[in-house]
């Protein structure tokens, strides 16, 4: 009986170690995933929070000197900004983690 726990076990581990060689070697022939690429996602997501948070300065600062009062347009429309930013590189993240998955997906079936 314990023979056949090793045999269970030495099996599952002869499939994870055959999983990560096919995903080591699935990464060492795909030459377009580059750290430049990783690079510029960082790029992009960050760009998708800057301009959205910039826009944002620009319009409370014009709506503050078009209705001036106790109510700041500069905060609100940062925050308002910043949301926007933030849900959008979410989402750009999102779709390279679905990319990715179903990468793997495909490569292991």
């Amino acid at each position: 009986m314990p023979e056949r726990v090793d045999e269970k076990a030495s099996h599952g581990l002869s499939r994870k170690v055959e999983a990560r060689e096919k995903r080591k070697i699935r990464a060492r022939s795909a030459k377009d995933r580059t750290i430049w690429i990783g690079v510029g996602t960082f790029g992009v997501i960050g760009w998708s929070v800057a301009v959205p948070t910039i826009i944002g300065i620009v319009l409370g600062l014009w709506f503050d000197r078009l209705w001036p009062g106790g109510f700041s347009w500069t905060l609100a429309m940062i925050l308002g900004g910043a949301t926007l930013g933030c849900l959008s590189a979410w989402y750009w993240v999102s779709l390279e983690a679905k990319a990715i998955e179903e990468e793997e997906k495909e490569a292991d079936p």
